[in-house]
């Protein structure tokens, strides 16, 4: 049988390779300290000129970083180092959940040994802006607590403002990784869920822990609410289908 690759562009195999090149180029600049959070990378065509690809090779080499959260691009303005942490591949780890069938267990024990942490270190290094920012996502999460998609995606914000407020980058960048994958798979099921009400009182529990920096309160109730949202999603029934719910766009 003969396979049709029409649909490739003659220059794949180059722009590939040239499209790593401007990749790594633009990590180089971060590693050395010439590109820092928040500072707008050079125009493209310095960029074709410096390493003496094509334009197309520019674009495809940022664009790869953009989907990593290293970049941002601002329309009008230009490309910037991202100053929200990194998303670790998450398309990586969805891919990598589909083949081995991560179980809703997984997933709840993975976002414990990891969220609990986070809402201690978040309890004992919160600011003023890390608190406003935590009781905004509260906030948006009441105003949204008849609209379940809404709800769930207020929810997954809380989560990831938690995790930024621990002041451990890596630690933020994990959980922004998995909630990812979380919300892809809960979106397909959280209009099960009647009363969101209850769910959003728990998180205001922790945001109140956080905010009186109270490290054991907030790790506990933490602790408890993950358990709580584990048994309740036991209890509306099996897990959707992989093809139900990959499709759905992270928050």
């Amino acid at each position: 049988m003969t396979t049709t690759v029409d649909h490739v562009k003659p220059n794949t195999s180059l722009e590939g390779p040239a499209a790593d090149l401007v990749g790594r180029h633009v990590r180089r600049l971060i590693a050395s300290g010439q590109l820092g959070v928040g500072e707008r990378l050079p125009p493209e065509r310095v960029l074709v000129a410096e390493l003496g690809v094509s334009r197309t090779s520019v674009r495809a080499g940022l664009q790869a970083l953009v989907g990593k959260g290293l970049l941002v691009t601002r329309r009008g303005a230009g490309t910037f180092v991202a100053d929200a942490p990194v998303i670790l591949d998450a398309d990586t780890l969805s891919v990598f959940a589909t083949l081995h069938g991560f179980s809703r267990n997984e997933m709840f024990e993975a976002r414990r040994i990891l969220e609990v942490g986070v809402a201690g270190l978040a309890a004992a290094r919160a600011g003023p802006s890390e608190i406003a920012a935590i009781a905004d996502e509260i906030a948006s999460m009441f105003a949204a607590v008849g609209d379940p998609p809404k709800f769930l995606v207020c929810d997954i914000k809380f989560h990831r403002a938690i995790a930024a407020a621990s002041g451990n980058k890596i630690l933020a960048a994990l959980v922004e990784m998995v909630s990812a994958l979380f919300y892809e798979r809960r979106s397909r099921t959280v209009n099960r869920q009647p009363d969101l009400r209850p769910t959003a009182e728990a998180h205001l529990k922790i945001y109140h822990a956080v905010r009186d920096h109270d490290r054991p309160l907030a790790e506990r109730l933490m602790s408890g609410h993950l358990l709580q949202a584990e048994r309740e999603q036991l209890a509306e029934g099996p897990e959707p289908d992989v093809e139900e719910w990959q499709d759905a766009s992270t928050p």
